[in-house]
């Protein structure tokens, strides 16, 4: 069942609850989303810059996802600088670095 919950995202795959972890859970899921965050981690960077980042994506697919996560409030853009991550994503990115540093270790312990 879709829900709309918030206005941090347009649907909730697999919840009829709309509470706010699985509002993030289906924002973070969505192809792309992470890996546009972890590029940006870095600081501001012009839409082909993030292209390039992220593997030549397509175009059509970035713009989704950059107007997703600037609808989260998670990225913004001027016209100077680029793409960049908001306050709110900087929040995220002690996350994103501990599942990082998790997932070398599950990886090496996988060997």
């Amino acid at each position: 069942m879709s829900k709309t919950t918030t206005k941090t995202a347009k649907r909730v795959r697999g919840s009829s609850s709309g509470r706010p972890i699985m509002v993030a859970l289906d924002l973070l899921g969505r192809r792309w989303s992470l890996r546009i965050l972890w590029e940006l981690r870095g600081g501001p960077l012009s839409f082909r810059a993030l292209q390039a980042a992220c593997g030549q994506l397509s175009p059509s697919v970035l713009q989704q996802r950059l107007n997703d996560l600037r609808e989260a409030r998670l990225v913004e853009h001027d016209g100077e600088s680029g793409y960049a991550l908001t306050d709110q994503a900087m929040k995220l990115q002690p996350l994103l670095l501990a599942l990082d540093r998790w997932a070398a270790d599950w990886a090496a312990e996988a060997n």
